[in-house]
């Protein structure tokens, strides 16, 4: 099995991955904390949530099987050697974790909290069986010739897609809407140094091991570091330069007219803060 040739790098490595972790898990906060403080889950859009459930769940079950499980480490470096080193870290584990928690005790404020007539969609509905059904279909494919590997890498590549359609929403949203009032831009500050830091880590082991291997070997943890990058900087231009907003004290609900979140036939109406 590898191991690190720079004490340094493997220093370093853990540093930025447990960095990564406190940013992406603190970045939960701000969000529930606003949820808390206002009592009311306007202008949080509720596809966000549940796509966002549905790609935390599938990187925990991709995280945990790579990192616990003995027998998909041994196909793993039967595909790529074995002299290259998990592409899976602790901190991974303890983040995805963390996301499926915090991302469940979002969904349960949707339940109490003034959530006015913003509903799911039917798109996000939709999109959240079909992915479930083709992850089933999937287990059942891996079963008879033990393709684990394989499997985990079908959760893999949900999370990546679901990542990319989990932002779409509340940046739709924040559009139609003119305003970013009622979405934390906290979480999304953090989430960002997280993504820096998470493609960072990889990078460090690349220069350790002098492959690119773990980039490729683990495309989800790349793809998810560069998406996330991506998406910030969006929701960071809206809500600085696009719609930055003026006064947040004493704010006051009213009620305003938008277009349905995904292709809706629904068009609830939205309160502004």
């Amino acid at each position: 099995m590898a191991s690190w040739n720079s004490l340094g790098l493997e220093i370093t490595y853990e540093a930025f991955g447990w960095i990564a972790f406190f940013s992406w898990s603190f970045s939960f906060y701000p969000q529930v904390i606003l949820n808390y403080k206002r009592k009311s889950v306007v202008g949080l859009n509720f596809d966000f949530l549940v796509l966002n459930m549905t790609k935390h769940s599938s990187y925990l079950v991709y995280n945990a099987a790579m990192f616990f499980s003995p027998v998909i480490r041994r196909q793993y470096h039967e595909k790529y050697g074995f002299g290259e080193m998990i592409p899976v870290a602790a901190n991974d584990v303890a983040f995805s974790v963390h996301a499926v928690a915090l991302t469940a005790l979002t969904l349960f404020q949707v339940l109490i909290y003034e959530r006015g007539s913003q509903k799911v969609s039917k798109t996000c509905i939709g999109i959240t069986v079909i992915v479930l059904l083709y992850a089933v279909v999937c287990v059942f494919l891996a079963w008879p010739n033990h393709s684990w590997l394989w499997l985990i890498s079908v959760f893999n590549t949900i999370q990546v897609i679901m990542t990319a359609i989990k932002y779409i929403p509340q940046a739709f949203m924040n559009f139609q809407r003119k305003s970013t009032v009622g979405w934390s831009i906290g979480n999304i500050l953090l989430d960002l140094l997280g993504g820096v830091l998470n493609f960072g880590q990889m990078g460090v082991q690349s220069i350790d091991q002098e492959t690119l291997i773990n980039f490729y070997g683990n495309f989800g943890k790349t793809l998810l570091s560069l998406e996330v990058v991506l998406f910030d900087i969006v929701f960071i231009f809206q809500h600085y330069v696009l719609y930055p907003v003026k006064n947040e004290v004493n704010p006051t609900i009213m009620e305003e007219n938008i277009t349905p979140l995904i292709n809706s036939e629904e068009k609830p109406q939205l309160a502004n803060v």
